[in-house]
């Protein structure tokens, strides 16, 4: 900054300078319209003239660096350098370079077809331009008059959701309605794009951390009684990015949906605490069962992990309280135990919780009594631990998913690990039994509604004499005797099952697998080329195979071979399934009763592929998630559907009691208002006055409060 006075007056020159240029500019321009105003043919080719040309009479300043290159260069050229920027930079170049800024608008469409057109040679090779999400890339459009439409409806996808847009838009929008006047969104559309067709989100805590390219809850997670979607944020910068903020909705009973409170939500709301508006949240992770508990966790873009919900054995990894409690968290709190870990992955199961790292590592917590926290025992971690058994600490892991009581991760070289309780063939591999396993328990679908079969694994009949022994060595405080009666007993929690630590999937070996998800009983797997495995239990079709025969080992789903469709996102839920292929079809199999996979009300099952119809002819999709009586389908142009839902407030499941007509019921329903990828303006936290309670003719507000304010005074 100018300091004396000489400086500061050769400031304000420079500047009228500039501003003298400007207007000469403006002047010229004026006179040459009124020039060639009576010619038509001059006016017409006026209207081509290369915006390069157009761009010689902007006046730039010394901060602009005349002298850079991309200036210089022709729009066909500039177009082409462009297409290899990430948004990130691309919205970086557009506020650095306000010249370059309207012009940059002219390649839009040739930007966002690289991501979504695969482009071959006349020898029918792809070309390293197009998507390079699968081997044999994305088809979302087939031309660049497809690109444009898509991203027209972009803007308008999902209906009125009050996006922000600058006031140099507004005003170019009022000047010029047919020209770029949504240019300064477009980078925030980008980055919402190749996050779900390349797989890539630039994480802040290092340039060499980036997002996994297949991961469950991208932008949505599902449990079996809520719902986490990515939505909202905003910033005051063309690059600030859409969908860094969250929303849920559903049963809120424990907390799980964040905003303080234990009560239901039956619609979408955002949470507040800054989330979206200060801290991006890059993905989510619904946890929770079939048993009433319910968890999630939020990953930001620095890498920190924050968790809320129910604490019941450690799934928040929060430890300990005061008195040694594990109190529910109603509002996200940062995991502290991980604040020296950058991650890039999270996951959520009924009861426990798990991370990967930047450098490749697994840290899990909570409930292990099946073994699910892959730690060679089933005790329960409240705090998060390293997983390194089984060879995973010389493995680098890029993926996670966790179902009710297992996990699967992936590896960079392509190798699917799994651990926890192997029942239904959920871990793809054969296994041992655990030391005892007399009904170890998770909840049934079918049974009746609450009804949980054997919680706890049941020990085999205690004998009367051993339970004296018990009881005296309690009595006479005498632990290591304690311990060696229930060694006798087989009642220790160190087990050498291969159930409770990682293992490599053998029959998987040779198939490059970049993607998994752990349903409530059943898993599934993606390979690199788009092919789709599944195994475990086989209820209600759950798998795809035409039966509903369970499978131990990995089987790939046919018909979506016989089909030539190659999968791109894919959902394992509570025995049903969805997936979507590398042209934005959705395709959903399993339990479909109540409408819960979008196929109507009149199927109950199915056990084979079906196409999901939105309704919309043009509509393509990007991402699913399934959970137990309800699902999301995510668009290409950022709206979001839902198929059943979650009865609140003592409601019944399903949509039953929703204001849709009745031929609708059953089938996909739009979330009015909401688009991912839109920013809009922070919501205000209401502040409510504290009413003071009134004792005879005074009013106080209670000795507790009293207490604290002297405290805060104080200190």
């Amino acid at each position: 900054m100018a300091k004396t006075k000489e400086e500061r007056e050769q400031r304000r020159l420079e500047a009228k300078a500039r501003a003298e240029k400007r207007k000469a500019a403006k002047d010229a321009a004026k006179q040459q319209k009124e020039l060639h105003g009576d010619n038509d043919a001059a006016t017409a080719a006026d209207a081509k003239m290369n915006i390069n040309d157009l761009r010689k009479n902007l006046p730039i300043s010394k901060e602009h660096n005349s002298s850079l290159a991309m200036v210089t260069l022709p729009i066909d050229a500039l177009s082409r350098v462009m297409r290899y920027l990430p948004a990130r930079e691309w919205g970086a170049v557009s506020l650095t370079c306000t010249g370059l800024n309207l012009t940059l608008g002219g390649c839009r469409v040739s930007h966002i077809s690289s991501r979504l057109m695969r482009r071959e040679d006349e020898e029918g090779k792809q070309s390293t331009c197009g998507s390079m999400c699968l081997v044999g890339g994305l088809q979302l459009c087939v031309d660049r008059k497809e690109a444009q439409e898509i991203l027209d409806r972009s803007f308008v996808g999902g209906g009125e959701t009050n996006r922000l847009v600058s006031k140099k838009m507004k005003l170019s929008r009022k000047k010029n309605p047919n020209g770029d006047a949504d240019a300064d969104e477009y980078p925030a559309y980008a980055r919402f794009v190749e996050e779900a067709t390349l797989g890539y989100s630039a994480m802040q805590c290092s340039r060499d951390a980036l997002f996994p390219t297949h991961v469950q809850g991208r932008f949505a997670s599902c449990s079996p009684e809520h719902t986490l979607l990515r939505i909202g944020g905003g910033g005051n910068t063309a690059s600030g990015p859409g969908g860094s903020g969250v929303a849920s909705w559903g049963v809120g009973k424990r907390g799980q949906l964040g905003f303080g409170k234990r009560e239901d939500e039956p619609e979408p709301r955002l949470l507040l605490s800054k989330i979206g508006w200060g801290v991006r949240i890059v993905q989510v992770a619904a946890g929770g069962g079939l048993v009433r508990v319910a968890h999630s966790l939020l990953l930001t873009s620095t890498g920190r992990v924050l968790s809320f919900g129910t604490a019941q054995y450690g799934a928040l990894g929060h430890g300990y309280d005061a008195g040694k409690q594990l109190s529910d968290c109603l509002r996200p709190r940062y995991i502290d135990a991980l604040k020296n870990e950058k991650c890039i992955c999270v996951a959520a199961g009924e009861l426990h919780s798990g991370v990967v790292t930047m450098d490749g590592d697994v840290y899990t917590f909570g409930e292990g009594f099946c073994g699910q926290l892959g730690l060679g025992d089933r005790r329960p971690q409240l705090l998060p631990i390293q997983v390194t058994l089984g060879g995973l600490e010389d493995e680098c892991v890029n993926n996670m998913s966790m179902g009710c009581r297992h996990t699967l991760v992936t590896t960079d070289d392509g190798d699917v690990y799994s651990w926890g309780l192997g029942r239904f063939g959920v871990l793809g591999r054969s296994y041992t039994d655990f030391t005892y396993n007399n009904d170890v328990g998770m909840a049934v679908p079918e049974g009746e509604e609450g009804h949980v079969v054997g919680v706890a694994a049941r020990p085999p009949p205690m004998q009367a004499a051993a339970m004296d022994n018990i009881i005296n060595a309690a009595n006479d405080d005498g632990t290591n005797d304690i311990m060696a009666a229930l060694d006798a007993l087989n009642l220790t929690l160190d087990d050498p099952s291969d159930q409770c630590y990682p293992k490599v999937i053998d029959s998987l070996q040779g198939v490059r697998c970049v993607g998994v998800s752990a349903g409530h009983r059943h898993s599934m797997v993606l390979d690199e080329f788009g092919g789709l495995y599944t195994f475990g239990s086989g209820a209600s079709g759950a798998l795809g195979h035409g039966d509903l025969q369970g499978q131990e080992y990995p089987i790939k789903v046919q018909e979506f071979d016989n089909m030539r469709v190659r999968i791109h996102q894919f959902s394992a839920g509570v025995d049903m399934s969805l997936a979507v292929d590398t042209q934005g079809t959705v395709y959903a199999w399993g339990k479909a009763s109540e409408g819960r996979l979008g196929l109507g009300m009149g199927r109950l099952q199915t056990a084979l592929p079906r196409e999901v119809d939105v309704g919309d002819a043009k509509f393509k999709a990007v991402d699913v998630e399934c959970g137990y009586v309800h699902s999301l389908i995510v668009g290409l142009d950022g709206s979001v559907y839902q198929c059943g839902g979650v009865g609140v407030d003592g409601k019944d499941d399903g949509q039953q009691d929703l204001d849709i007509e009745e031929n609708q019921r059953g089938l996909p329903r739009l979330l009015s208002g909401f688009n991912i990828w839109h920013r809009i303006a922070e919501p205000k936290e209401k502040v409510v006055k504290e009413q003071w309670k009134k004792y005879g003719k005074y009013e106080l507000k209670g000795r507790s409060k009293m207490l604290q304010e002297g405290v805060r005074s104080i200190g």
